[in-house]
């Protein structure tokens, strides 16, 4: 999404939130270089409005997870195995994609249903460009 932020309107605006510990976000913003802010939700209560739920563990650490974990450790060998760290955040619960337009309605709702389960960002920028005014 980052490298297609130009193809937004010029009064769009984008988000990441997170429940990430807020001593991590700024880090974390650095590495992956996000133009855009990135916002903490610890207690998840943004989760909930839009409806987020927590997957179950099959549906976050099944075959779909397996064979990813298995695709890293074919490409890197050890150095996979070595840089894995243990999560210290929640895996199981699920992220969701939302546009709403400049008059507040929810224009596009995307919730996810595992780890792997995201629109595209076609689908993104169609939905924010049918979102302006």
């Amino acid at each position: 999404m980052r490298d297609r932020l130009d193809e937004l309107g010029p009064t769009t605006r984008v988000a990441l939130i997170t429940f990430t510990d807020t001593e991590l976000i700024t880090s974390y913003r650095l590495e992956h270089e996000l133009p855009f802010p990135v916002l903490t939700d610890p207690e998840r209560t943004t989760y909930r409005a839009y409806g987020l739920e927590r997957g179950s563990l099959t549906s976050v650490w099944g075959w779909r997870a397996a064979r990813r974990y298995l695709e890293i450790f074919r490409r890197n060998g050890l150095r996979a195995v070595r840089s894995l760290a243990r999560p210290t955040e929640d895996t199981r619960q699920l992220g969701g994609d939302f546009v709403v337009g400049a008059d507040g309605r929810l224009v596009f709702a995307f919730r996810g249903e595992g780890p792997h389960d995201r629109p595209s960002v076609d689908e993104l920028v169609a939905a924010v460009r049918r979102s302006e005014p």
